[in-house]
C-alpha cells in the first residue's frame, strides 16, 4: 500500500472514530435521565401515585425520559439536590431552606403553588377535653419529619410565641415521619395531639379517611410560605426555562392539567423566590433548628 492509500486509510478510520464518538454522545444525551424526588411528607405510595402523570407530562415537554426517585427520608432530598444526584425536588420551605444554605445559594426554588404563598399548619386531637394549645400542656403530642415545615417547624415556632416549650410542657414528644401517620397516630390514640399540614387534613377529611366528629382541629396557625419545587442552579438555563414554563403553564382547563394539578392539591403553579423563604429561614433560627 502506497503513502497516499496510507493516508486515505487515516483518514477513513478518524472520521469512522469521530462518526462513532459522536452516536455515542448522541445516544448518550438521547438515554439522559431527568430524575425528580420529593420529601417523603405522606405514604410511599401516595407520592408514587401523585408523581406518576406529572413525569409523564414532564417527560413530553422535556423530550426525555423522566423518573421519580423517592428517598428515604427529608435529610436524603436535600443531599441528592445539593450534590446532583437528581435535577427537580419538591421541598418543604423549611427543606429548601436547608438545601439553600447547605448548598451555599446553589439551590433555586422555581415555582410553588398559589396555595404555598398563604400555607398553613393545624393542630388536631380526639381528646374532648383538650379545647386549645395550652391543654396539650402534659400530653403526649406528635409532629411528622423533624424537617417538615407544616408538620414541625411552624408549628413549633406558633406554640414557642404563645409560651409552650414542647420538650418542657409536653409529657412526650414523638415525631410520626409523615402528615398521614400523625392523623393516624392522634385517631388511634397514641398521642393526645398532633400537627400537621392543612392540606393533607383537609384531602383526609374530604375522602373520609378521618372523622373531622372524633379528630378535630383545635388550632390553625396563621399563613406562611411553604412548598416548591426547586432546581440547582447548576442546571442550563435552556433547561430550567423550559421545566418552568411545563409547570407554569399547568391549567385545569385540560384533562391532563386538571388530574396533574388535583393530585399537587393545586390550583396552579406561580413563579417563586428565595426570599420567600427568609420566615422560614428566621423562625428555624429562633428554634435552634438550622
Amino acid at each position: 500500500m502506497n503513502a497516499q492509500n496510507i493516508s486515505r486509510t487515516k483518514r477513513a478510520l478518524l472520521t469512522c472514530a469521530v462518526l462513532a464518538t459522536t452516536g455515542i454522545a448522541s445516544l448518550a444525551q438521547a438515554q439522559q435521565v431527568f430524575r425528580v424526588t420529593a420529601i417523603p411528607d405522606e405514604s410511599p405510595t401516595e407520592l408514587a401515585r401523585k408523581a406518576a402523570p406529572l413525569m409523564k407530562y414532564l417527560e413530553a415537554k422535556l423530550g426525555m425520559p423522566v423518573e421519580f426517585t423517592p428517598v428515604t427520608d427529608y435529610a436524603a432530598s436535600v443531599e441528592a439536590l445539593v450534590n446532583k444526584k437528581v435535577d427537580l425536588a419538591w421541598f418543604g420551605g423549611f427543606t429548601f431552606v436547608q438545601a439553600h444554605v447547605r448548598s451555599g445559594g446553589k439551590i433555586v426554588p422555581l415555582v410553588q403553588r398559589v396555595e404555598d404563598e398563604q400555607f398553613k399548619s393545624v393542630f388536631i386531637t380526639s381528646d374532648p377535653a383538650i379545647k386549645g394549645l395550652a391543654d396539650l400542656k402534659g400530653k403526649d403530642v406528635s409532629f411528622g419529619s423533624q424537617s417538615s415545615t407544616s408538620g414541625h417547624l411552624m408549628p413549633r415556632s406558633y406554640l414557642l410565641q404563645q409560651g409552650i416549650n414542647p420538650e418542657k410542657d409536653f409529657k412526650r414528644v414523638a415525631f410520626s415521619g409523615a402528615h398521614d401517620a400523625t392523623i393516624a397516630a392522634v385517631a388511634s390514640g397514641k398521642v393526645q395531639g398532633g400537627a400537621l399540614n392543612i392540606s393533607v387534613w383537609e384531602k383526609f377529611v374530604a375522602d373520609k379517611k378521618v372523622d373531622p366528629a372524633k379528630v378535630r382541629v383545635i388550632f390553625t396557625t396563621p399563613p406562611y410560605y411553604d412548598y416548591n419545587w426547586s432546581v440547582h442552579a447548576d442546571m442550563p438555563a435552556a433547561t430550567r426555562q423550559k421545566l418552568a414554563d411545563a409547570l407554569l403553564s399547568l391549567s385545569k382547563a385540560t384533562p391532563e392539567g386538571k388530574e396533574i394539578l388535583e393530585l399537587q392539591r393545586a390550583t396552579k403553579f406561580v413563579p417563586t423566590k428565595a426570599e420567600n423563604y427568609k420566615g422560614i429561614e428566621a423562625a428555624a433560627r429562633s428554634a435552634e433548628l438550622l
